[in-house]
């Protein structure tokens, strides 16, 4: 028994080891992950600054908590391209034939999405700061704010995994992922204040999940404590964890054994 999940451990990490490569190989996937929350940033930060706030400075407080969101959602929507382009190019059929656990290649892709959900957060984070945003609440929320935003990110991965899973191409789940993304981000408080829209679009920001996880970033970050929120957005993590992942888990085996 300890034998066994000695080697699950061992063919986990290796997963784990190419799927990062694979990313890292990848310009389309770095993309994603790196250059992405840079460019939005910087874009949304010069060009909206001094409209919405008066300069880019006040602004920069408003912005990095939506845009750590946004570099978060679409690091997480990559692991359905990656699990279907997988699935499509008969790389899994090639894994069933080598002495390895059968579900390493999910435990491995999903345990990758972690390092890339933090690179993606660390890149969104570091660009913020070059120009000029600091925490006012401290170094230690600013973590905190981090390991929230990333535990989230690592829970819609099971559900864009899922997705990656039953649909029939990685372009399909690119281009859901992609319009599930900007509705998400632009349809929430990421960038402008909520009491500057219509009516109608100000209840669809208060009902999106998404405002939540923004509004509980800022409140950590520029109030230094763990808002209600907070709670709110741990809970519906969590949640989502013990539903997706033994639902995407079942799937996953099904396509595996067909």
């Amino acid at each position: 028994m300890q034998k066994q999940k000695t080697k699950l451990v061992s063919n986990v990490i290796t997963m784990t080891y190419r799927n990062l490569l694979k990313t890292f190989h990848n310009p389309d996937s770095l993309l994603d992950v790196v250059v992405q929350p840079v460019l939005f940033m910087v874009l949304f930060g010069y060009l909206f600054g001094g409209a919405i706030a008066g300069n880019v400075h006040d602004y920069l407080p408003i912005i990095v908590p939506g845009i750590l969101m946004q570099a978060l959602l679409s690091a997480a929507s990559g692991s359905g391209t990656q699990i279907s382009d997988d699935m499509n190019t008969g790389i899994y059929t090639r894994f069933k034939s080598l002495p390895i656990s059968p579900l390493a290649p999910l435990a491995g892709q999903l345990l990758a999405d972690i390092f890339r959900l933090l690179l993606a957060a660390l890149a969104a984070i570091g660009t913020g700061y070059l120009m000029g945003w600091r925490p006012q609440s401290g170094f230690g929320w600013l973590i905190v704010v981090i390991m929230l935003d990333v535990f989230l990110g690592w829970a819609l991965s099971w559900i864009f995994a899922l997705y990656g899973l039953i649909a029939k191409s990685a372009t399909m789940v690119e281009s859901i992922s992609l319009m599930t993304m900007l509705i998400l981000i632009f349809l929430s408080n990421a960038f402008v204040p909520v009491q500057t829209l219509p009516r109608f679009m100000q209840f669809l920001v208060t009902i999106n999940p998404v405002s939540y996880v923004i509004s509980a970033s800022r409140t950590i970050l520029n109030d230094g404590f763990w808002p209600r929120d907070a709670w709110i957005v741990l809970g519906a993590g969590v949640l989502t964890v013990l539903v997706c992942s033994p639902l995407t888990t079942i799937v996953y085996n099904y396509k595996n054994n067909k």
